[in-house]
């Protein structure tokens, strides 16, 4: 997953989740990705620091710690922080569907109804036809939460 800093031609900024750097590329030569404060399709990158990982010293081991030191743990956190952050933010930015969500991505990708940031539910053998067809799509997997 990678985070892009993005603006409208009205000048809204904010921020979209994609599974790589081509899958925006396809999905904004489509004209799939929109302002959520507009609607706007006309959406480029904006300017973005980058991050700065601190560098380990030859006695660090490979996961930073010293020698003979315990790893640190919390790796598991920071990935469910941010699978619940990226859940969080599409359920504010995005309509929800529910199991009508490839019949909806289709219409959408195809120009038959109206370009908008959508969610819902979806098999895998449906995820997989839609981008088949070359339709975008994200399947995220469940959180443990939603398990129980």
């Amino acid at each position: 997953m990678i985070r892009f800093a993005l603006a409208c031609d009205q000048g809204h900024g904010f921020d979209a989740w994609f599974s790589s750097g081509a899958s925006y590329d396809e999905q904004a030569e489509a004209g799939v990705i929109t302002c959520p404060d507009c609607g706007s399709d006309r959406v480029e990158k904006a300017p973005m620091a980058p991050a700065v990982l601190r560098g380990k010293s030859r006695s660090e081991g490979e996961d930073g710690s010293e020698p003979g030191e315990k790893p640190q743990e919390g790796g598991g956190q920071q990935t469910y922080a941010v699978l619940e952050g990226l859940r969080d933010y599409l359920k504010a930015n995005a309509e929800d569907v529910g199991k009508a969500f490839p019949e909806e991505a289709r219409k959408i990708h195809y120009g038959e109804a109206e370009a908008r940031s959508i969610y819902g539910e979806v098999t895998t053998e449906e995820a997989n036809s839609l981008q088949e067809e070359g339709v975008p799509v994200l399947p995220l997997p469940p959180l443990p939460k939603e398990r129980n």
